[in-house]
């Protein structure tokens, strides 16, 4: 339970300073015959900082049970 509240606290942390991420999907626009038009667009993924706050919390509650449970 320990490790795994560590865990937490480290993917709060990350989650809270990257707040999300883009990536390029390609897309067919177009299909006339064997000709094919494709177009990338970015996409963007993100999170409330929130997320990152409670994954830290839930992280530290579970160490300190951990802790209090030995």
């Amino acid at each position: 339970m320990r490790i795994l509240g560590i865990i937490l606290i480290v993917l709060g942390v990350l989650a809270f300073i990257y707040t999300g991420f883009s990536y390029t999907t390609k897309e067919t626009v177009a299909e006339v015959g064997p000709i094919e038009i494709n177009a990338d667009r970015e996409r963007t993924l993100s999170w409330p900082p929130i997320v990152g706050i409670v994954l830290v919390i839930g992280g530290i509650v579970m160490v300190v049970a951990d802790k209090r449970g030995r």
